[in-house]
């Protein structure tokens, strides 16, 4: 299997696609204001006890106050409100962590009420973003990710990855980390770690101790609380950190900050796989180039097509995600229970894909074709746990009930990824009435004339439909090719998947959009 990621970089958004031997398995796409809050690490303060709930609110400046459960605390909670409150108490010098004293805490029993009062500082970290009308969830277990390592300030273990199976590298790695961590904190060896020398480990150890030390010196400068101390990296980034391995073949992004950025993190973790990282510089937009546009119209919806005319209804609520198969007009030789099992065995290979593209989380029902022997239940069972293995999100899939339904729960770490792929009409506005489309390669001479002879712009791009292009480009003395000797060799057409079917946009040699539509053309 090889894996590519693309990264799609635009003035308000940053798309990120990941493909599996070419077909898309995951897909995030943010607002380029928006930062990445899983991760985020703030100054809070306590804004109200919910001793019924044994848990608090806390203010970390979102919209709506952050969520923190008392068992959320963590085993090193006490001991980390007790050096907070030193750092705070003085502003000019840095108590020395490693001088921090260790106070005992039960995260497990006791209430809300005796660990936290209102008005409390604390520092705490997010792990859920905000979903619908809740707010972030938090964590007082305040830990740094790396590439081989997590530092867990105020812990006292280390741990090694159970997927590293030898008892002789497990015991090295232990051995190893206990001689270079620093004091007061704990250690998670991650499976990438195995194998890799004591200067790569001790190195990484090292940044992730001056992250910590960086977000005390901003903790104690904070004039009120809350306020940001550790901010997570790029999305981007934090992908590469989890995944990147060897099937990564190529990491293609279209924007030279982006790519400068990628580069060096790169370079830094896996300095040898540099090469793999691309600039684009073609033409067509990168999604196009590669494929994926067409993915993602046909990925999401309610509806979800897969092989041989089966299909998959996705429904969202605001308890849990419903999925039903269907075997659409599907025909083919076999007996009914045949049919059923293939069809299934589709769905659970589609529906992988689903979870990890959508970030479905929470709790997911389907209602598989209903089959009748024990071992095609089975074995629908087995494919299901075998796709699930390439997800990085925890999860958890039950046998198939006597009803035929089977149920999933999988982290909930964002808001589920929803991508309208139905279109509104670009010409009519929702009126229902459109100008003649035999007319639209006039309107579209008249905007080129508009721009050439009027505003004086000589060189831009039009984007249209790809049938559109196609009809623009047919024949030895095609319409573009009379456009481009009346007005000039400045003008580029190209096709976007994305638009519409009789859709346009302009873009200037500097990449802004150039506004060109006006309402009133079409009534």
């Amino acid at each position: 299997m090889t894996s590519q990621l693309t990264v799609n970089v635009q003035p308000d958004s940053i798309q990120i696609a990941i493909t599996e031997d070419q077909n898309l398995v995951e897909y995030q796409k943010d607002a380029q204001e928006v930062t990445f809050a899983v991760g985020n690490v703030y100054l809070g303060r306590v804004k109200k006890l919910m001793p019924g709930l044994n848990a608090c609110f806390v203010d970390v400046g979102s919209e709506k106050e952050a969520f923190l459960h008392y068992q959320d605390l963590g085993p090193q909670f006490a001991s980390l409100k007790k050096y907070v409150k030193q750092v705070r108490a003085n502003r000019k010098k840095l108590a020395p962590f490693s001088k921090a004293q260790s106070v005992q805490f039960d995260e497990k029993q006791g209430n809300i009420s005796t660990a936290l009062e209102q008005g409390d500082e604390i520092i705490v970290q997010v792990t859920k973003e905000p979903i619908s009308t809740k707010g972030p969830r938090l964590t007082g277990e305040i830990s740094f990710a790396g590439r081989f390592l997590v530092l867990i300030p105020f812990g006292d273990k280390v741990s090694v990855s159970s997927k590293i199976k030898s008892s002789e590298e497990r015991a090295r790695l232990k051995q190893l980390i206990h001689s270079i961590k620093p004091k007061n904190c704990g250690v998670i060896v991650r499976t990438v770690a195995e194998g890799k020398r004591v200067a790569e480990l001790d190195n990484e150890l090292s940044i992730l101790y001056q992250r910590w030390e960086d977000s005390l010196t901003r903790a104690q400068k904070v004039e009120k609380a809350p306020g940001l101390i550790y901010e997570e990296t790029s999305r981007t980034i934090a992908i590469l950190r989890d995944m990147l391995n060897s099937s990564y073949e190529s990491i293609w992004v279209d924007d030279e900050k982006t790519y400068q950025e990628i580069r060096d993190y790169v370079s830094l973790i896996d300095p040898e796989r540099t090469k793999i990282v691309k600039l684009y510089k073609g033409e067509l937009p990168i999604f196009d180039n590669f494929a994926i546009t067409k993915q993602i119209k046909s990925s999401f919806g309610r509806i979800v097509s897969y092989k041989s005319g089966a299909y998959l209804i996705i429904e969202h609520t605001e308890a849990l995600h419903v999925v039903d198969v269907n075997s659409g007009h599907r025909i083919k030789a076999g007996t009914q229970e045949e049919n059923a099992l293939e069809v299934n065995l589709g769905a659970a290979d589609e529906l992988a894909r689903q979870l990890r593209l959508r970030d479905m989380g929470g709790i997911i029902v389907v209602d598989f074709i209903d089959m009748a022997l024990a071992e095609d239940r089975q074995k629908l069972y087995e494919r299901m746990c075998q796709n699930m293995e390439r997800d990085r999100a925890k999860h958890n899939i039950l046998p198939l009930s006597k009803f035929g339904l089977m149920q999933i729960t999988r982290q909930r770490v964002r808001p589920v990824m929803d991508v309208p792929v139905d279109e509104t009409c670009p010409t009519c506005f929702g009126k229902g009435t459109i100008r003649p489309s035999i007319l639209f390669t006039d309107q579209l001479e008249n905007k080129i004339s508009c721009l050439k002879n009027k505003m004086k712009i000589s060189h831009f791009t039009l984007f249209v439909h790809p049938y559109v292009y196609a009809y623009l480009t047919q024949r030895f003395i095609s319409i573009k090719l009379r456009w481009q000797f009346r007005y000039g060799f400045g003008i580029n057409l190209l096709p976007d998947q994305n638009l519409p079917f009789l859709s346009y946009r302009f873009i200037d040699i500097k990449g802004n959009e150039i506004d060109m539509k006006e309402e009133h053309e079409i009534l």
